[in-house]
């Protein structure tokens, strides 16, 4: 049976609201016309692709999983999650350094970023390669002591600490810029309510600052990760084997160049699909936590103010 409840000028039907119902949107002609233009032009590249004896699919398909590919893959995959966890930690330092009102500390983590992110990432992984020219020797103590070590730099520089190094300190540029722009998302509200509680500083960055500021920091987090995972490439003119000098490797001696080189794009993109989905559910999880952040601030207010009246 249905029941009409009249309530105003508007009717509910089953307790609905049909003014409140999602209205379906229309296609055009010219949507339907574009979907058939694209797929026609997305087959034909796919057919041209598909058939072409000279892209070597037999050759692809056999280096897709050859044991040297994989273990240039498993580098990447921790030269990646390594760079970006260091880069992470010291970007989180260098923001709050950045944010500082003590003005020697913001200037110096300013010049840090502006050095790091003004230079190419080749250049900077080439000269800390080379870093042991201009310190052969490092000493590594306590200042006006005679306690310390000497370091021999050309030993433990190799070329996967080199690229580690690079990767980490320049991503940490890019990172304290990403999570300096989530703090700046912040209202300044906020901040003066934790002020008001008597929050530290350290317990108002924990509670207040960093769960608000998340959902502005993963998703360009998301992005540097994703984009760090193909700039690991360039660490091939070190002599590192990741995934590209890997398949350098084997097309320099076998003269497959582009069966090879279609074996690394399609482990990048593969790599590529499997981190954005990961991204993707951290953006839904503090979207939903930042969704609910009104509703648990007015009850603090309402019992402040209910403390008040006592």
């Amino acid at each position: 049976m249905v029941q009409t409840i009249s309530h105003g000028s508007g009717n509910k039907i089953n307790g609905t609201d049909p003014a409140l119902k999602p209205r379906l949107r229309r296609r055009s002609v010219f949507e339907y016309l574009a979907w058939v233009v694209c797929s026609l032009i997305g087959a034909g590249i796919l057919f041209s692709v598909s058939t072409n004896p000279n892209f070597k699919w037999d050759v692809v398909a056999r280096y897709f999983t050859y044991e040297t590919i994989i273990n240039g893959l498993v580098l990447t995959i921790f030269l990646t999650v390594a760079s970006m966890f260091l880069g992470t930690l010291l970007g989180l330092g260098l923001a709050i350094m950045r944010s500082s009102r003590i003005k020697p500390v913001a200037v110096t983590a300013g010049v840090y970023i502006t050095l790091f992110r003004g230079t190419p990432v080749l250049v900077q992984l080439i000269f800390w390669f080379n870093i042991s020219a201009l310190y052969p020797d490092l000493t590594i103590g306590i200042p006006f002591t005679n306690i310390g070590m000497a370091v021999d730099v050309n030993s433990v520089m190799g070329p996967i600490t080199a690229a580690l190094i690079g990767l980490s300190l320049n991503q940490a540029a890019y990172m304290a810029e990403i999570i300096r722009g989530g703090f700046s998302a912040v209202g300044k509200g906020q901040i003066e309510a934790a002020d008001s509680l008597g929050m530290s500083g350290a317990m108002k960055m924990r509670k207040v600052i960093i769960p608000q500021a998340m959902p502005s920091i993963i998703p360009a987090t998301g992005n540097q990760f994703i984009g760090m995972f193909k700039e690991t490439s360039l660490v091939s003119v070190l002599g590192v084997a990741e995934l590209l000098q890997s398949a350098q490797l084997i097309y320099a001696r076998t003269y497959e160049t582009i069966p090879l080189l279609i074996v690394a794009s399609l482990w990048y993109l593969v790599m590529t699909l499997l981190l954005s989905y990961p991204q993707s559910l951290l953006e839904k999880k503090y979207s939903r936590a930042t969704s609910r952040l009104p509703r648990k601030a007015k009850k603090v207010v309402l019992t402040e103010q209910e403390g008040v009246a006592r």
